[in-house]
Protein backbone atom coordinates (compact mmCIF):
# COMPACT_ATOMS: atom_id res chain seq x y z
CA UNK A 1 0.00 0.00 0.00
CA UNK A 2 0.65 3.33 -0.06
CA UNK A 3 2.71 5.58 3.07
CA UNK A 4 0.18 7.18 5.49
CA UNK A 5 -2.44 8.76 3.94
CA UNK A 6 -1.48 12.86 4.66
CA UNK A 7 2.11 11.58 5.08
CA UNK A 8 4.57 12.25 2.03
CA UNK A 9 7.67 10.18 2.38
CA UNK A 10 9.89 12.51 2.39
CA UNK A 11 9.07 15.17 4.33
CA UNK A 12 7.21 18.68 2.73
CA UNK A 13 7.99 21.92 0.81
CA UNK A 14 6.76 25.35 1.76
CA UNK A 15 5.48 25.73 -2.06
CA UNK A 16 7.24 23.89 -5.37
CA UNK A 17 10.47 24.38 -6.41
CA UNK A 18 9.54 23.68 -10.16
CA UNK A 19 6.88 24.89 -12.57
CA UNK A 20 5.00 21.49 -13.74
CA UNK A 21 5.12 20.87 -17.33
CA UNK A 22 1.01 21.07 -17.68
CA UNK A 23 1.02 24.98 -15.72
CA UNK A 24 0.33 27.72 -17.78
CA UNK A 25 2.23 30.84 -17.82
CA UNK A 26 1.16 34.22 -17.70
CA UNK A 27 2.36 35.27 -21.22
CA UNK A 28 -0.22 32.08 -22.42
CA UNK A 29 -3.29 34.12 -23.19
CA UNK A 30 -5.65 32.67 -25.22
CA UNK A 31 -6.46 33.91 -28.82
CA UNK A 32 -9.36 35.82 -28.91
CA UNK A 33 -11.83 33.37 -31.56
CA UNK A 34 -15.43 33.44 -32.13
CA UNK A 35 -17.84 30.31 -31.64
CA UNK A 36 -20.07 29.72 -33.93
CA UNK A 37 -22.75 27.26 -34.97
CA UNK A 38 -21.32 24.50 -37.71
CA UNK A 39 -22.90 21.13 -38.96
CA UNK A 40 -24.65 20.14 -35.77
CA UNK A 41 -22.22 21.24 -33.34
CA UNK A 42 -19.75 23.91 -32.43
CA UNK A 43 -16.93 25.78 -34.90
CA UNK A 44 -14.99 28.33 -34.87
CA UNK A 45 -15.24 31.18 -37.23
CA UNK A 46 -11.99 31.55 -38.68
CA UNK A 47 -11.02 28.01 -37.88
CA UNK A 48 -7.60 26.27 -38.71
CA UNK A 49 -6.46 22.79 -39.30
CA UNK A 50 -5.14 22.29 -36.35
CA UNK A 51 -7.74 23.21 -33.65
CA UNK A 52 -9.01 19.96 -33.42
CA UNK A 53 -7.91 16.32 -32.50
CA UNK A 54 -8.10 13.03 -34.13
CA UNK A 55 -11.41 12.20 -32.79
CA UNK A 56 -12.83 15.60 -34.17
CA UNK A 57 -13.60 17.20 -30.64
CA UNK A 58 -12.78 21.21 -31.17
CA UNK A 59 -9.67 22.78 -28.52
CA UNK A 60 -9.87 25.94 -27.15
CA UNK A 61 -7.18 27.97 -27.86
CA UNK A 62 -4.20 29.29 -25.90
CA UNK A 63 -1.02 30.39 -26.95
CA UNK A 64 2.64 28.55 -26.65
CA UNK A 65 5.23 30.38 -24.30
CA UNK A 66 6.50 28.35 -21.72
CA UNK A 67 9.27 29.87 -19.33
CA UNK A 68 7.65 33.43 -20.13
CA UNK A 69 5.98 36.11 -18.11
CA UNK A 70 5.17 34.00 -13.98
CA UNK A 71 3.78 30.74 -13.82
CA UNK A 72 0.03 30.01 -13.14
CA UNK A 73 0.07 27.17 -10.74
CA UNK A 74 -3.69 27.39 -10.59
CA UNK A 75 -4.37 26.76 -14.35
CA UNK A 76 -3.58 23.91 -16.58
CA UNK A 77 -2.19 24.58 -20.26
CA UNK A 78 -4.64 23.05 -22.40
CA UNK A 79 -2.42 22.01 -25.08
CA UNK A 80 0.34 20.37 -22.91
CA UNK A 81 -2.19 18.38 -21.03
CA UNK A 82 -3.05 16.66 -23.77
CA UNK A 83 0.41 15.68 -25.14
CA UNK A 84 1.14 14.61 -21.59
CA UNK A 85 -1.67 12.25 -21.83
CA UNK A 86 -1.38 11.10 -25.72
CA UNK A 87 2.42 10.57 -25.33
CA UNK A 88 2.82 9.27 -21.51
CA UNK A 89 4.46 12.30 -20.66
CA UNK A 90 5.50 13.07 -16.62
CA UNK A 91 3.21 16.34 -15.91
CA UNK A 92 5.67 18.02 -13.72
CA UNK A 93 9.13 17.76 -15.76
CA UNK A 94 7.41 16.77 -19.44
CA UNK A 95 9.97 13.68 -19.84
CA UNK A 96 8.82 10.17 -20.05
CA UNK A 97 6.69 9.21 -17.23
CA UNK A 98 7.63 6.21 -15.18
CA UNK A 99 6.79 2.43 -16.98
CA UNK A 100 7.81 -0.91 -15.77
CA UNK A 101 5.85 -4.54 -16.35
CA UNK A 102 3.36 -3.37 -13.75
CA UNK A 103 2.44 -0.45 -15.55
CA UNK A 104 2.73 3.46 -16.10
CA UNK A 105 2.73 5.77 -12.28
CA UNK A 106 -0.02 7.79 -11.44
CA UNK A 107 -0.55 9.91 -8.52
CA UNK A 108 -4.17 10.38 -7.85
CA UNK A 109 -5.86 12.48 -4.76
CA UNK A 110 -7.90 9.61 -3.73
CA UNK A 111 -7.84 7.58 -0.61
CA UNK A 112 -6.48 4.35 -1.42
CA UNK A 113 -9.59 2.94 1.48
CA UNK A 114 -12.20 5.41 -0.67
CA UNK A 115 -14.39 3.91 -2.78
CA UNK A 116 -14.34 5.91 -5.78
CA UNK A 117 -10.88 4.85 -6.96
CA UNK A 118 -12.69 1.60 -7.45
CA UNK A 119 -15.48 2.05 -8.42
CA UNK A 120 -15.76 0.49 -12.33
CA UNK A 121 -14.10 3.37 -14.82
CA UNK A 122 -11.82 5.84 -12.54
CA UNK A 123 -11.57 8.53 -14.47
CA UNK A 124 -8.94 11.21 -14.47
CA UNK A 125 -7.55 14.24 -15.98
CA UNK A 126 -4.04 14.54 -14.49
CA UNK A 127 -1.19 13.20 -16.85
CA UNK A 128 0.82 10.20 -15.03
CA UNK A 129 4.31 10.96 -13.52
CA UNK A 130 8.22 10.13 -13.20
CA UNK A 131 9.17 8.55 -9.89
CA UNK A 132 11.55 11.86 -8.91
CA UNK A 133 8.80 14.17 -9.99
CA UNK A 134 6.13 12.04 -8.08
CA UNK A 135 8.29 12.47 -4.37
CA UNK A 136 8.19 16.50 -5.45
CA UNK A 137 4.60 16.22 -5.90
CA UNK A 138 3.86 14.93 -2.55
CA UNK A 139 5.83 17.15 -0.59
CA UNK A 140 4.36 20.62 -2.88
CA UNK A 141 1.11 20.07 -3.85
CA UNK A 142 -1.13 21.23 -1.10
CA UNK A 143 -3.90 18.76 -1.81
CA UNK A 144 -1.92 15.78 -2.21
CA UNK A 145 0.07 16.36 1.19
CA UNK A 146 -3.53 15.32 2.81
CA UNK A 147 -4.12 12.79 0.70
CA UNK A 148 -2.97 10.85 -1.91
CA UNK A 149 -2.62 7.06 -3.78
CA UNK A 150 0.26 6.36 -6.26
CA UNK A 151 -1.05 3.36 -8.70
CA UNK A 152 1.09 1.57 -11.44
CA UNK A 153 -1.68 1.48 -14.25
CA UNK A 154 -1.60 -1.30 -16.67
CA UNK A 155 -4.91 -0.78 -18.46
CA UNK A 156 -5.89 2.47 -19.49
CA UNK A 157 -7.47 4.81 -22.38
CA UNK A 158 -8.22 8.01 -23.51
CA UNK A 159 -12.16 8.02 -23.21
CA UNK A 160 -13.34 11.96 -23.42
CA UNK A 161 -12.72 15.03 -22.47
CA UNK A 162 -13.62 17.97 -20.10
CA UNK A 163 -14.37 21.62 -21.58
CA UNK A 164 -17.16 24.08 -21.85
CA UNK A 165 -20.60 22.68 -23.17
CA UNK A 166 -22.55 24.91 -25.75
CA UNK A 167 -26.38 25.49 -27.18
CA UNK A 168 -27.49 27.08 -29.88
CA UNK A 169 -28.15 30.78 -28.75
CA UNK A 170 -30.00 33.75 -30.87
CA UNK A 171 -27.21 35.04 -32.89
CA UNK A 172 -24.31 32.48 -31.36
CA UNK A 173 -24.14 29.38 -29.95
CA UNK A 174 -24.11 29.93 -25.63
CA UNK A 175 -22.14 28.12 -22.82
CA UNK A 176 -24.63 26.54 -20.19
CA UNK A 177 -22.22 24.32 -18.29
CA UNK A 178 -19.03 23.03 -17.97
CA UNK A 179 -18.64 18.62 -17.95
CA UNK A 180 -16.90 15.67 -18.80
CA UNK A 181 -17.98 14.09 -21.91
CA UNK A 182 -17.37 11.03 -23.51
CA UNK A 183 -16.44 10.43 -27.04
CA UNK A 184 -19.45 8.57 -27.75
CA UNK A 185 -21.89 11.41 -26.13
CA UNK A 186 -24.35 13.19 -28.90
CA UNK A 187 -23.02 16.21 -26.82
CA UNK A 188 -18.88 15.95 -27.84
CA UNK A 189 -19.79 18.08 -30.71
CA UNK A 190 -20.88 20.57 -28.27
CA UNK A 191 -17.76 20.88 -26.17
CA UNK A 192 -14.59 23.14 -26.02
CA UNK A 193 -12.44 20.84 -24.70
CA UNK A 194 -9.91 22.04 -22.31
CA UNK A 195 -8.18 18.95 -20.66
CA UNK A 196 -8.35 15.35 -22.19
CA UNK A 197 -9.76 12.52 -19.86
CA UNK A 198 -8.29 9.20 -19.07
CA UNK A 199 -10.22 6.10 -17.71
CA UNK A 200 -7.55 3.34 -15.51
CA UNK A 201 -9.11 -0.14 -16.70
CA UNK A 202 -6.78 -1.96 -14.60
CA UNK A 203 -4.00 -0.57 -11.96
CA UNK A 204 -2.87 -1.80 -8.63
CA UNK A 205 -1.84 0.50 -5.63
CA UNK A 206 1.62 1.01 -4.90
CA UNK A 207 4.16 1.71 -2.30
CA UNK A 208 5.78 5.64 -3.43
CA UNK A 209 8.76 4.45 -1.37
CA UNK A 210 9.04 1.28 -2.36
CA UNK A 211 9.09 3.08 -5.70
CA UNK A 212 11.42 5.80 -4.93
CA UNK A 213 13.74 3.32 -3.05
CA UNK A 214 13.94 1.11 -6.55
CA UNK A 215 14.61 3.74 -8.48
CA UNK A 216 17.54 4.53 -6.60
CA UNK A 217 18.93 1.21 -6.28
CA UNK A 218 18.59 1.04 -10.57
CA UNK A 219 20.43 4.28 -10.45
CA UNK A 220 18.14 6.36 -12.19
Amino acid sequence: MTAPVGRPPLGVFSRPDVVPYIACWSSEQRPAGVVVVRGGGIAYADEGLYERDDMGVLWKRIGVSPGEGRPEFGKVHFLRQRRAMRRLLCQVCGGPSDRTGEGTLWLVGEDPDGSELWEPGYVTTHPPVCVPCAVTSVRACPHLREVYVALRVRAFAPVGVHGALYRPGEAFPVVYDADGVTFEDWRIGWVLASQLIMEFQEFTVVDLEAEHATYLANGR
